[in-house]
């Protein structure tokens, strides 16, 4: 909730990419009682407060995603309640503070003030100081009217006010924005007489009450929709953008008539300078999207703050040299602000390489062929039911379920570690007595099948353990209690196990040990052992040709090992910044890196990676949004989609991923109606591609495992979509053993066609002729002459009467004399001919 103390200052400030407000709860950035705030305008992350205990706090605020350490700078007036705080525009470093006494300036970098100037202000309050073609415009506070007043002061007269504008009455500092105006100046000339000081522009309607309002930066404003202003409104729930937009055609066209250069973001002189008595101004920077300035590397880090579309404002009449619109909510355009997709960016390329590219930013170029995909549950016939005691409360590295082609494993809130297997072949309700388990006798950490074997289970336990079991087949009868084999290496808990994709009984574990261990499972011992980590190891892939294992760890760094050849990494470059967790996935036959995580202030982000080049950073990004789980990604390599969701998420994103910009394509999304504690995907031969399913997933719930199909809507269901159902691996078969691949064999899967014997490929269909829908334009253009327009009128005419010759319904019956029938048909006869002659005449006299 916003703060309710009376302040005379701001309760609202925005830089271009943060905005800060003042809240009623005690010790947020512990500041008690925050009066007034200012953003730096040379540093989007410099903030500066002052407060009720006397003292000026100069904060850093980069990193929201952790709680701020304290402020940089400290400074203590000893000037009684402060007020107002402003930074220099024109140098770093100066700020003055403002309070009942007086005036203060400081720099910053050192302890004392610099200058101090006595009140003389008795009776008025000033609120708002700006300068504008030479003359001073400030807002004042009459204390002992309530009388609420604009006036604009000349810099070199200040005996007394050039113009003034009464703005009501009111119990406090007039918060909402009661209208935009323009401040002309005194030589300006309309229609041969003077135009007023204070022009009238825009009225805006706040639909809440106002608690603070704050001006967007220039710098921040949507020159493509010819917005010229936005201000943000604070309510007591809300943060409410309101945006003025000129009516122009918004495109490519740039207005330079609107967007005058501005000042930069660079400061003109130090502290130091301004106080030995130089004057600079800042240097201007054109609003034109090919001539802004590229952001610094450190800019490059952070991602801009977006704004909802702008709220309804109510349009008045406006003088014809400044004309201002409002965007309404009705319109459903969202134009006027920064979408909440398109605007970020990423801050994982070096120096040396271009700006991470925003996957959402792009709106031309082409589109995947899935983004159409539908995702739907199956029929509750397929669904498991009644579960119950399920254990939802997996480590952040787990999956919290698993699944083969056969069967799902789920942990169970059981002492012992208890697993519970259930048979995909088998669904419907469980029954209420007691079933079969695998018990662990640990608590699980991580848990998978293998991938050539699925029998077997492998568990990964608190205690450093990994144990190994084998599940009969048709399922567990009875509870199994003793692994086939326990592999012991690790010094502490384990993180995540993953099997090699072509060497069997190879599996990797990662450790808080800090170390990655490779397994031999026919010998049961540890074969191989890499190191390099500094801290917790948040996830770990291999590559697909299997001779490379990539791990993304909490010190914000992805490594690449290559482990037949050293233990210590082969390369190491920059992660996701945030650290709540992480995952990666090799795509695009292994170029690529796809690492979902956490940016600094803790928002969801997708990043690609260039496998041959991970220090140089992520070359593009795709904010998801913002979530506590880690975004647990899913590839299948023979369509390059992305399928993304975390734990407790409703939502399941989709992308197609290709090897140029915009390099992510954003597909349709699967909702579910309540959050999901697992999603884990099935293998492809799961899929019915008869139906055009491309992935299929188990959902699971609190009480029940659901099958989830996504399909690709196609009309030519009957020929096999060749064009997205390409040739899959054989990935059930092992290639080569784990000695073998250890020694430095390589293989690679065999493909197999998943078209069904009896259906032909769409490449392969006949194609239709096309038919034509409307007769050809000679028909229409064709001239007819007056006699046939009026032949057809009468044949229309006639043809309405009927046809004479059918015979009519009376002749079938009985009893009617045959010369009434003679004079009934003469008189219709006679009745035709007079029509058709009163017809004619008709016609020829139109």
């Amino acid at each position: 909730r916003p703060g309710s103390f009376t302040s005379q200052g701001s309760s609202i400030k925005s830089s271009c990419q943060l905005v800060a407000f003042t809240t009623e709860q005690a010790g947020i950035l512990r500041i008690l009682c925050v009066t007034d705030l200012d953003f730096s305008p040379f540093d989007d992350d410099l903030l500066v407060t002052c407060s009720a205990d006397e003292t000026v706090k100069v904060w850093h605020v980069c990193g929201l995603g952790e709680e701020v350490q304290g402020p940089k700078t400290t400074l203590s007036p000893q000037d009684g309640r402060l007020e107002v705080v402003q930074l220099h525009p024109c140098s770093s470093g100066i700020v003055a503070v403002g309070s009942s006494r007086g005036a203060q300036v400081w720099d910053v970098n050192h302890p004392a003030a610099l200058a101090g100037i006595a009140s003389t202000l008795s009776h008025y309050t000033v609120k708002l100081v700006c300068k504008s073609q030479g003359k001073i415009k400030v807002r004042l506070f009459r204390t002992f009217m309530r009388q609420q007043e604009m006036r604009l002061w000349d810099g070199r007269k200040l005996s007394s006010s050039l113009a003034s504008l009464s703005l009501g009455t009111s119990n406090g500092v007039r918060q909402e924005p009661p209208s935009a105006m323009c401040v002309c100046p005194s030589s300006c000339q309309h229609d041969g007489k003077q135009k007023p000081l204070f022009v009238t522009v825009s009225d805006c309607l706040m639909e809440m009450s106002t608690r603070g309002v704050a001006m967007v930066p220039k710098l921040a404003v949507d020159v493509g929709s010819c917005e010229v202003m936005r201000v943000l409104q604070l309510t007591d729930g809300f943060i409410v953008p309101v945006s003025y937009h000129v009516p122009r055609k918004a495109g490519q066209d740039f207005h330079s008539d609107l967007y005058p250069d501005t000042a930069g973001q660079a400061a003109a002189m130090k502290a130091e300078e301004w106080w030995s008595g130089e004057n600079r101004q800042v240097e201007t920077v054109s609003l034109h999207p090919d001539k802004r300035p590229k952001p610094c590397a450190k800019a490059a880090n952070q991602r801009v703050v977006e704004a909802p579309p702008p709220v309804n404002v109510r349009e008045v009449e406006e003088p014809p040299s400044l004309i201002f619109s409002s965007s309404g909510r009705s319109s459903g355009s969202s134009s006027a602000a920064p979408s909440r997709s398109p605007s970020s960016t990423s801050g994982l390329s070096s120096g040396c390489q271009p700006s991470p590219v925003n996957a959402r930013s792009v709106h031309s170029g082409p589109s995947s062929k899935f983004r159409h995909l539908q995702g739907s549950v199956l029929h509750r016939d397929t669904h498991i039911t009644n579960l119950r005691g399920l254990h939802l409360t997996t480590p952040g590295e787990c999956d919290g379920f698993c699944a083969n082609g056969q069967r799902v494993a789920v942990p169970l809130a059981i002492a012992g570690g208890q697993i519970a297997v259930f048979e995909l072949s088998q669904p419907g309700k469980l029954p209420d007595a007691f079933m079969p388990t695998i018990q662990n006798s640990v608590n699980v950490a991580d848990f998978c099948w293998d991938p050539f074997d699925p029998h077997r289970l492998v568990v990964a336990g608190d205690d450093a353990k990994i144990r190994v079991w084998k599940v009969p087949e048709g399922g567990l009868t009875d509870t199994l209690t003793e692994p086939e084999c326990v592999l012991q290496g690790h010094t502490e808990k384990i993180y995540t196990i993953k099997f090699h994709p072509y060497a069997r009984d190879l599996l990797a574990s990662s450790s808080y040990d800090l170390s990655v261990r490779l397994w031999d499972l026919q010998t049961g011992q540890e074969v191989k052992k890499l190191k390099g980590h500094l801290d917790q190891i948040f996830g770990m892939a291999w590559s697909p040709d299997g001779k490379q294992l990539a791990t993304v760890c909490k010190d914000g760094k992805i490594r690449v090992y290559d482990p037949r050849r050293s233990d210590e990494p082969v390369q190491e470059g920059p992660g996701p910044e945030g650290h709540r967790g992480a995952r990666l996935v090799w795509v695009l036959g292994g170029k690529f890196l796809l690492v979902s995580g956490f940016d600094s202030r803790s928002e969801r982000q997708l990043y690609l990676v260039p496998s041959d080049c991970v220090k140089s950073g992520s070359i593009a990004c795709a904010p998801a949004d913002v979530s506590p789980s880690t975004l647990i990604p899913f590839h299948d390599p023979d369509t390059n989609l992305i399928l993304l969701t975390g734990k407790g998420d409703t939502r399941v994103y989709v992308f197609e991923i290709v090897p140029e910009e915009p390099y992510f394509m954003e597909c349709s999304s699967f909702n579910s109606s309540e959050p999901h504690k697992g999603f884990c995907f099935l293998p492809k031969t799961s899929c019915d591609v008869r139906d055009v399913e491309v992935a299929r997933a188990l959902r699971l719930s609190k009480s029940s495992i659901e099958p989830v199909a996504f399909k690709v809507p196609r009309v030519k269901k009957e020929f096999f979509q060749d064009d997205v159902f390409p040739d899959s691996a054989v990935w059930w078969e092992s290639s080569l053993s784990a000695a073998s691949w250890l020694s430095g064999s390589n293989s690679q899967h065999r493909k197999i066609s998943l078209r069904p014997t009896d259906m032909a490929p769409v490449s392969e269909a006949p194609k239709e002729a096309p038919v034509r829908k409307y007769l050809p334009s000679s028909v229409y253009l064709e001239e007819k002459t007056d006699e046939q327009k009026k032949e057809e009128l009468l044949s229309a005419m006639v043809a309405k009467l009927g046809n004479l010759d059918n015979p009519l319904p009376q002749e079938s019956y009985e009893g009617v004399d045959e010369e009434e029938w003679v004079r009934t048909l003469t008189l219709i006869s006679l009745m035709v001919v007079k029509y058709r002659q009163l017809l004619c005449s008709s016609i020829c006299t139109w």
